[in-house]
């Protein structure tokens, strides 16, 4: 299953999207039960969600720390 989750978790307080993938709580909650095409719909408008978040997160994202761990970043 298709996924825009990058293990951030977070939720911005001001829009409600999440810090890491862009969805808002109900979207991440229902993501197993959306059809392809819903998934693609909300997926589409991920980065303009994103583009609209002035914090970045504060942590390092799992993703990223295993990386630099491996010595890739």
């Amino acid at each position: 299953m298709e996924s825009p989750c990058i293990l951030v978790c977070s939720i911005d307080d001001t829009t409600g999207y999440c810090f890491g993938c862009g969805r808002t709580r109900e979207e991440i909650g229902g993501w197993i039960s959306y059809s392809s095409d819903q998934r693609r719909s909300v997926m589409a408008e991920l980065p303009a969600r994103l583009a609209t978040i002035e914090r970045k997160p504060r942590r390092e994202t799992r993703r990223t720390r295993m990386a630099r761990e491996r010595g890739e970043a």
